[in-house]
């Protein structure tokens, strides 16, 4: 594990020292605690992208366990967005009815009910959407060897990407979502803007890193416009490729604070185009970059990745690691991994 730094905490009330069982307020939520789930595909979806009651249980069993903040799995805003023929949507009304259902069910269990929100760019298939993936550039995804050669976005095609985010984020609001997170991470079409290797446009959307992240800013202004205030905006960064060449830290760092500055009420740090293949990583893995990340922005700050051990996910929040722990493989192996984290921190729990 990369050598951790304890950093400046952001405190619940003057003098107190938060943890993971601490709760949370941002733009007028409040969250009962630091536990979140990240959105984790279920793979569970129609072949029309509907949302399904096996969907539905999956996440309430999870918020029931006393989660604080749910993110539902990523729905892509339009079907040239897909990424996969079992993963959910949220581009058209159609799909407002299941949402409904799947917000609700998370919020009387006690969680905060998030939507991802997110097209996939090259990590699509013709197979699956009937057509040409799209892209920043006509490049074949990194992890895709056999995958299609995408089709660049042109200039013209910018505004319809723009409008297809927060058309869907007024959907999920619809559906009674209390925020929506635009994905921007795991090698999808924002990430793939950001990083040098899947974007080698020449115009204003490629190049330097305030270019390459023009797209991210002008979808995030977009969709907080369409939105009520009390709808909190979050974006899932990629904060590094790990590949030669790739997006490093520091152009992620600039992004960030550039994404809080333009109404980002969260910065959910995960990896670049590489995404959260983690495993054999060792514990807390992108931890070094929430870091960073946290340093450069005044909103608070998650990460997931290698966090399932109670009292490391604990300690991250104490040590100012982040403000919110995404808790992925393990709570995706134990629906119940939240309330025995909460039973365990409650008996070894002291004063800040």
């Amino acid at each position: 594990m990369a050598k951790l730094r304890a950093t400046h905490s952001r405190n619940p009330g003057a003098g107190v020292m938060p943890d993971l069982l601490s709760p949370l307020s941002l733009q007028g939520l409040t969250l009962r605690n630091r536990i979140v789930m990240p959105p984790m595909w279920s793979g569970q979806a129609t072949p029309d992208g509907l949302v399904t009651p096996a969907i539905i249980e999956y996440h309430r069993r999870r918020a029931a366990a006393g989660c604080g903040l749910i993110i539902v799995e990523h729905a892509f805003v339009h079907l040239r967005g897909r990424h996969t023929a079992t993963q959910i949507g949220v581009h058209s009304d159609v799909a407002i009815e299941g949402l409904t259902r799947l917000a609700a069910a998370i919020k009387r269990e006690g969680a905060v009910a998030c939507l991802q929100i997110s097209h996939a760019g090259s990590h699509g298939s013709s197979r699956v959407i009937g057509a040409r993936p799209l892209a920043p550039s006509a490049i074949r995804h990194p992890n895709e060897p056999d995958g299609d050669v995408p089709e660049a976005v042109s200039l013209a095609m910018i505004p319809a990407v723009i409008a297809a985010f927060a058309d869907a984020a007024v959907r999920a609001q619809i559906a009674g979502f209390q925020a929506v997170e635009i994905h921007a991470a795991h090698g999808f079409l924002l990430s793939q803007f950001l990083s040098p290797l899947t974007n080698r446009r020449d115009d204003e959307y490629g190049g330097p890193v305030d270019h390459r992240s023009r797209l991210h800013l002008e979808v995030l202004r977009e969709v907080r416009r369409r939105l009520p205030r009390e709808i909190a905006v979050f974006v899932r960064l990629g904060a590094h490729d790990e590949m030669p060449g790739g997006l490093e830290i520091d152009d992620a760092c600039w992004t960030a604070a550039r994404l809080a500055e333009a109404g980002a009420a969260l910065i959910d740090v995960s990896g670049g185009l590489q995404g959260s293949r983690g495993v054999g990583k060792g514990p807390a893995y992108f931890v070094p970059y929430a870091q960073a990340i946290r340093s450069a922005v005044q909103v608070p700050v998650m990460v997931t990745g290698g966090l399932g051990e109670p009292d490391l996910a604990n300690r991250a929040v104490r040590e100012g690691w982040a403000d919110l722990i995404g808790v992925g493989r393990a709570m995706l192996n134990d629906p119940d991994w939240a309330l025995k984290a909460i039973a365990h921190l409650s008996m070894v729990r002291r004063p800040g």
